[in-house]
Order: C-alpha cells, then sequence, then structure tokens
C-alpha cells in the first residue's frame, strides 16, 4: 500500500495519472459524448440541472453519469486508503455563492478548466481566450490568498454528514442507468389518429443538441469511476496547478495538467478529431473579450474557494462537506445562468460576468483574516 501511496505522489504518478484522464477524456467523445466535452464538470452539472428541471432549455437536459461517478471513485479511493474524513464549517454559506459564479464565468465561456484544455487539443482556438482568463484569475485569487484570504478551518463531524453527498450520487447514478424520462405513452382517444406525445415525469432528456449526445451509460460510469478514483489519489486539479505554480513554484500539479493536454491531442490527432481555427467550433462561441472574463471570474471563484469544479466533487466523495456544498452551488448556477440568458455570448452575459467580478473580488476583501479578526 506505500508503494502506491509514494507512486501517485510522485511526478511520475500525476503524470500517468493526467495522460490517462485525458485520454479517458477524448475517449468518452468518441463514444458519443459532444465534440471537445468529452469531460466537462461545468457542462455536464449543467445537463444535469436541466434532467432535474431547473432550467428548460431542451438541447442541454441529460442527467450524465459522470459526475455522481466522479464523486463515488474518489468516495471509493478515499475508503480504500483511509482518507475518508468527514468535516464541514468552513463558510459553506460563502461556498455556496462562490459556486454559483463559478459556474456563471465557466457557461459564459461554455467549458470547465477540463473542457478549456479539452478545446484547445482539438484545435479550437478560442480555449486560448479561456486559459488566459482562467491564469489571470487564479493569479488575482492567489493575491487575495497572500493578502490573508481565508474561509476558515473545517471541523471533523459526524459520518452521516460525509456520507450524504456520496449518498445523493448514488441516487443519481442509479437514477442516471434507469432514467425515468418519460410517462407511459397515453393511448389515442376515439377519433385520434395518433396518441397524444408523453409528457415528462421524473426527469428530462434532450432529443436534440449536445444533451442528446452522450458515451453509453456503462462506459460513462466506468470512465467516472476510474477518473475520480486517480483523481482522488494524486490531488489532480487545473487550478490548483496554476495556483501552486504562481504561489510557491511548484509545477508538480501542473505536470499532470500538461500531460493531459498532451494525451487529449495526441488522441484528436490519432483519431482525426483536431481542427484548428476560431470560427465553426462546436459548442463555442467567439466573441473573445467574453471568453476571457468569463474564465477569469471562475478561475477567481475556484481559487478561493480552494479548487477547481472537478476537485470540489473529488473532495466531496472524500467526506468534505463544504465542498460539497460548493457543488450544490455551481448546480443552482447553471439553473441560473440558463433561466436568466448568461450562457455563451448570450442578451445578458455582459451584465453576468461584470456583476459576478464584483461580487467575488468583494468575497475577496472581506474574507481576508485581518479584516475578519478585526470585525
Amino acid at each position: 500500500m506505500k508503494k502506491v501511496r509514494d507512486f501517485f505522489a510522485s511526478r511520475t504518478g500525476i503524470i500517468v495519472v493526467g495522460l490517462v484522464l485525458g485520454g479517458l477524456a477524448v475517449t468518452l467523445q468518441r463514444l458519443g459524448n459532444p465534440p471537445n466535452m468529452g469531460v466537462c464538470v461545468a457542462c455536464f452539472t449543467r445537463d444535469i440541472a436541466g434532467a432535474l428541471g431547473l432550467h428548460r432549455v431542451a438541447a442541454v437536459q441529460y442527467l450524465r453519469p459522470e459526475i455522481p461517478a466522479f464523486c463515488l471513485g474518489a468516495f471509493v479511493a478515499a475508503l480504500a486508503f483511509r482518507e475518508f474524513r468527514p468535516r464541514t464549517g468552513s463558510a459553506p454559506v460563502v461556498r455556496f455563492v462562490l459556486g454559483m459564479f463559478a459556474m456563471l464565468g465557466a457557461l459564459i465561456f461554455l467549458g470547465c478548466p477540463w473542457r478549456a484544455l479539452l478545446r484547445l487539443a482539438g484545435g479550437d482556438w478560442n480555449a486560448i481566450l479561456g486559459i488566459a482568463g482562467l491564469a489571470v484569475g487564479v493569479g488575482v485569487g492567489v493575491q487575495f490568498l497572500k493578502a490573508g484570504f481565508n474561509l476558515g478551518r473545517s471541523y471533523p463531524t459526524r459520518m452521516l454528514a460525509g456520507l450524504t453527498m456520496p449518498l445523493v450520487m448514488a441516487v443519481l447514478l442509479g437514477l442516471a442507468i434507469y432514467y425515468p424520462n418519460a410517462a407511459p405513452k397515453p393511448a389515442a382517444a376515439a377519433g385520434q389518429a395518433t396518441a397524444p406525445a408523453p409528457t415528462p415525469a421524473a426527469l428530462f432528456l434532450s432529443k436534440e443538441g449536445p444533451g442528446s449526445k452522450h458515451a453509453p451509460v456503462l462506459y460513462s460510469i466506468g470512465a467516472g469511476l476510474v477518473i475520480g478514483f486517480l483523481a482522488q489519489r494524486t490531488r489532480f486539479c487545473t487550478v490548483g496547478g496554476i495556483r501552486d505554480v504562481i504561489l510557491m513554484r511548484d509545477f508538480h500539479l501542473l505536470s499532470g495538467v500538461v500531460a493531459f493536454a498532451a494525451a487529449a491531442f495526441g488522441m484528436n490527432l490519432l483519431w482525426g478529431q483536431f481542427h484548428a481555427g476560431f470560427a465553426n467550433q462546436p459548442i463555442a462561441h467567439t466573441t473573445h473579450w467574453l471568453n476571457f472574463a468569463g474564465m477569469a471570474l471562475a478561475g477567481l471563484a475556484f481559487t478561493l474557494a480552494g479548487g477547481c469544479p472537478g476537485r470540489q466533487v473529488f473532495l466531496s466523495g472524500e467526506g468534505d462537506g463544504d465542498a460539497a456544498v460548493f457543488v450544490l452551488g455551481m448546480l443552482a448556477g447553471a439553473a441560473v445562468a440558463h433561466n436568466f440568458l448568461t450562457v455563451g455570448n448570450s442578451v445578458n452575459a455582459a451584465y453576468a460576468v461584470v456583476i459576478g467580478l464584483v461580487v467575488v473580488a468583494v468575497i475577496g476583501m472581506l474574507g481576508r483574516e485581518k479584516l475578519s479578526v478585526a470585525r
């Protein structure tokens, strides 16, 4: 067991895991997930929000099994290596708000940090603006950390609290497999040529658009469990990789992120999925300043919360109740983004990114430890 721990903690270990994760992401895309979206925590959470009826955009409604599988894979890893530690109490309401605004920013760009790398690996040059914005957002967040920003420590809590998110994810995974998406088809009434269409029951399901594109459920679950397990062991985190370089000149996490992008690029070339350019990229837009600003907002919020969206899901599988609240904030943020038309370069996107940057910056200033003590 010690040798396994040492491997995952090593530079070689995180590079290998980055290669595996990048390969699995592109494989899921090849198997049916949307183009340049083999894995995207933001977009997949948005689709889950749609499946649950939290927004009514018909093109993005699907209970994607990868997200609950990420959490459960991390849960299994934490149990196996005795790292499951129920804890909470580190400003959960603030984390919920940060999760909402992180999601608003990510959906303006149309992707989380993982998808930014996958878009770049697929030839979408709009991702360059997104990654630059992410780096700037993380850099600003690091300045808040240096100035004493701290959401406070978490405290050990009861086992029930730590198990709640994995149990919720297990229920969602069961629903994703069974998928009770429509009521029984009603019979045609007298004089009608055809029966009326069935009405949605428990879950919504896209018939076209990104929500209708998905890999077979069992493949998605298997890949999700592997990703969750490996990412929990190595603390894989895109935002953490950039943060550590800026804050400590530590390239350990970033080496795994680079390996992720390299594997995705190589497999896209192998399968003929690399198409370079700005225009006509799948599920993307070319409003450059919004791509930059949306990811700057997301990067700032992720940094203040302590990790990228994938890392938050993995932490929730370890029993971290505060990370679970952040994930619920992302779910709410996905609903807000679509219900208030702030996705991509929609009519209200500019307002959302400005308001988001102001709110998250205020959180950064008010969360400085010296100011908190003074108050």
